[in-house]
């Protein structure tokens, strides 16, 4: 990443990567999207939808490729950033991502869920370049909620 990118606001990183936050989904049960504790953001999971529909449905390994599933982590990725920045008061008040926590719902064979939660990684990295770095946790899971393949919480520093 060069300087210049490094100095753009996650605002215009998200442009500049043609892409946008999406609208936040509302809960399918009793819980809030984010909540927002001292100086940080917690999310609830996120889910790989857009536009009110799931990208791919079923498990990783099986029905669902690996760069599917790479492809659902980043949509889960974007959910996420929509639900903290709306109680962070916009995306350029989040400082840092500090932790990423993904469920992959896999194959029972399937070993490779690093590699399919690198798909949200990866694109915070892009976005806040160095305050993009953060810890994680990637798990593989029997099942998700609406057969979805991931599912992603996301702490963030406001």
């Amino acid at each position: 990443m060069t300087d210049a990118t490094q100095a753009m606001k996650p605002s215009e990183q998200l442009a500049r990567l043609g892409l946008e936050l999406p609208t936040v989904a509302k809960p399918l049960a009793a819980y809030v999207p984010a909540l927002r504790v001292g100086d940080q953001v917690w999310t609830s999971g996120q889910l790989p939808m857009r536009e009110g529909k799931a990208l791919y449905l079923g498990k990783v390994g099986g029905a669902v490729t690996p760069e599917q599933g790479a492809e659902c982590a980043k949509q889960c990725a974007l959910n996420a950033l929509a639900a903290a920045a709306g109680v962070a008061g916009g995306i350029d008040n989040i400082k840092r991502i500090v932790k990423l926590v993904v469920f992959v719902a896999s194959d029972p064979g399937f070993t490779g869920q690093p590699a399919v939660a690198n798909g949200a990684s990866e694109l915070m990295g892009e976005i806040f370049g160095e305050a993009g770095a953060h810890v994680r946790s990637a798990f593989g899971v029997a099942v998700l909620p609406l057969d979805v393949p991931v599912e992603m919480e996301l702490v963030v520093e406001v």
